[in-house]
């Protein structure tokens, strides 16, 4: 597979979100299946794993994901990029007497369940109040001279709080919600990652499904904790209402054999070179399409009149900052 550079990082072009393998998108798969996918997605080319320490079945539960991801990918650590997150509060910080304690707390007990001694990406999962994103930067910072941290990143966050944190210690990756009906991002962070060598990784980049085309006005999903049930573009009114957008994708799977998640993945990978989608799904098959994407190119004739036909399509539902 292709690769590209987030911050000082070598990535393979499309990354893998591996949340779905502890909760999110109904029932879970077991400990082998999710381990065997997780190295079928490598050894296909993928270099690139996310995943994060609250990632699990329930609270009590903490790390389920990480102990998957860090069992899966053991025997090749040297040759992949491994990116995790945290939550950390101001309870915490008071608890542990720095952020720079509460920080290190929470990466060292990461890097147990992922049985590694570094990480390569750490994210702070969500910004929180009582904490000055300036001295979470600091904490990264002293991280990455500790070569406990190859670089770090921020999740769900606007220009302003980028800006403050890189500043400070420059960031390597932003993190946010961005598909072809998830598009603030474009306005403004997105430029800004570009003008400042940060490497931005779209979450949710099918948009939870709808961009497959497999998601339909009758479809149910079972679970109360499936998180589709709150995603307002699948909200039945709402799939009615981002049918041409389906429409469009069909007409341009037709045309370069693909499918229509694969031409959403290639429409981003084609418009900005800082970005690296992490497509998350707990079916194997489903996983290998996804990275797929990497081999469908659009020509600069066929990109420019997808993205002025997709200009004129209006969005139904907007998920903005939610997860």
């Amino acid at each position: 597979m292709k690769t590209r550079k987030i911050g000082n990082l070598t990535v393979s072009e499309v990354g893998m979100g591996c949340m779905a393998f502890s909760h999110g998108y109904g029932q879970i798969p077991s400990e082998q299946y999710s381990v065997e996918a997780i190295r079928n997605a490598y050894d296909h080319g993928c270099t690139f794993f996310d995943t994060a320490e609250v990632y699990s079945p329930n609270l009590s539960g903490i790390g389920h994901n990480e102990r998957i991801v860090g069992k899966a990918l053991k025997d090749v650590r040297q040759c992949i990029v491994l990116a995790t997150k945290l939550f950390v509060n101001s309870s915490e910080v008071r608890s542990d007497g720095s952020v720079y304690g509460a920080v290190r707390r929470h990466l060292e007990s990461s890097m147990e369940r992922l049985k590694t001694d570094t990480v390569d990406l750490y994210y702070l999962h969500r910004t929180s109040g009582g904490i000055y994103i300036q001295d979470i930067a600091e904490a990264m910072g002293r991280l990455i001279e500790e070569k406990l941290i190859r670089g770090w990143g921020l999740s769900q966050v606007d220009v302003d709080i980028i800006e403050k944190a890189h500043n400070i210690t420059p960031l390597c990756a932003v993190q946010n919600i961005y598909s072809m009906v998830e598009r603030d991002s474009e306005k403004a962070v997105i430029p800004f990652c570009l003008e400042n060598n940060i490497g931005f990784v779209p979450f949710s980049p099918i948009a939870s499904g709808l961009l497959s085309g497999k998601i339909t006005p009758d479809t149910k999903f079972e679970r109360n904790d499936d998180v589709r049930n709150w995603v307002p573009q699948l909200s039945r009114q709402n799939i009615i209402g981002n049918q041409p957008i389906i429409d469009l994708l069909k007409e341009y799977a037709e045309l370069k054999n693909a499918t229509l998640a694969q031409i959403s993945l290639a429409w981003m990978l084609h418009k900005y070179p800082n970005v690296v989608p992490i497509p998350g799904s707990k079916n194997k098959e489903r996983i290998i399409e996804n990275l797929n994407a990497s081999e469908v190119e659009l020509s600069e004739e066929e990109f420019n009149s997808l993205e002025t036909a997709l200009d004129k399509c209006k969005v139904y539902g907007h998920r903005g900052f939610s997860r």
